[in-house]
């Protein structure tokens, strides 16, 4: 399925993280900035001042706009009319920089919307690469509750009905936050990175047996509400009877690829009297420590090898 980005879109997603504000154009923010239908790798989506092979989303700082007062009057005025021409859909002033009325009406008479960040223009081209990158990244939807456990992303899976709702809405009173219910989509945004998000009809609810829909940010305040997270550990709820025999010192983790990337997974046998919140905390401080390089399970054989050498010494 293909995605198309319009300007409305993306000045409505980061108005708050770039301090977008409309300079002039507002009545185009229908004109489609990219579709995946295209091909990317012919196409430049974001850059600074680039007359030669403009970028569809053009970023002009200090440098770009004293480069324009440098010039003399018929080559200042071919610039502007290049830079609003081609591919170009979209213009950002960085900095909140002053703008000059030649280059807002060459962006009025050719039908090309100018908007102002009030970051530098490094910081407004790293967030809308990031931004673009995740926006038309290949999705895939997973079934299960995806949450923030002490900063890591978890996607907590497992049979209908297993309890990954209720362990869910225990974390959110345990502090810890949601990011989706159901049905979170994961995209593929770098080598090794894959990011969780929640469909926008979904956002911000959890279902739960026997008390149906809840508002998590009503119910718990903004806080329990992440937007998105990497994710970096899966956490798959089995049954305890359906549980197979498990390595006594390793416990049950292994790999799961998903869209090329090789996530840890690690299974909960679920029976009675086993606190699965405490579980899950203990589960992902244990990822964190191996993912700085200390394995308890490893350290423990180490000791076990250093005391039986100690014996036969």
């Amino acid at each position: 399925m293909s995605a198309t980005l319009d300007i409305r879109t993306l000045y409505d997603d980061l108005e708050e993280k770039l301090g977008l504000k409309w300079i002039c154009g507002s009545e185009h923010e229908d004109k489609v900035v990219h579709t995946s239908r295209e091909h990317t790798a012919d196409i430049s989506l974001v850059g600074q001042l680039n007359l030669i092979n403009p970028h569809r989303v053009q970023i002009l700082g200090r440098k770009e706009l004293d480069y324009f007062s440098k010039l003399r009057k018929n080559s200042r005025k071919d610039a502007i009319a290049e830079l609003f021409s081609g591919e170009s859909t979209l213009v950002i002033i960085a900095n909140r920089l002053p703008v000059p009325d030649d280059l807002q009406a060459t962006a009025a008479l050719r039908q090309i919307p100018l908007l102002s960040s009030r970051l530098s223009s490094q910081e407004t081209i790293e967030n809308l690469q990031y931004y673009l990158t995740s926006y038309f990244a290949e999705k895939i939807t997973l079934h299960g509750v995806f949450m923030e456990v002490m900063g890591t992303g978890v996607l907590i899976t497992g049979e209908s009905s297993i309890g990954k709702s209720e362990l869910a809405l225990e974390l959110l009173t345990r502090g810890h936050r949601l990011v989706a219910d159901d049905a979170p989509e994961f995209a593929r945004v770098a080598p090794d990175t894959l990011i969780g998000t929640c469909p926008e009809m979904l956002r911000e609810f959890l279902e739960v047996r026997g008390l149906g829909i809840l508002n998590v940010r009503a119910m718990f305040g903004a806080s329990a509400i992440k937007q998105s997270r990497n994710l970096r550990l899966i956490i798959r709820l089995q049954d305890m009877d359906e549980a197979v025999k498990m390595d006594r010192l390793h416990g049950s983790r292994q790999m799961r690829n998903i869209q090329d990337v090789d996530i840890p997974e690690v299974t909960l046998p679920v029976g009675p009297g086993r606190n699965l919140s405490v579980l899950v905390e203990a589960a992902v401080r244990n990822h964190i420590l191996i993912s700085k390089g200390y394995d308890a399970s490893e350290a423990f054989i180490e000791r076990q090898k250093k005391r039986l050498e100690k014996a036969h010494g």
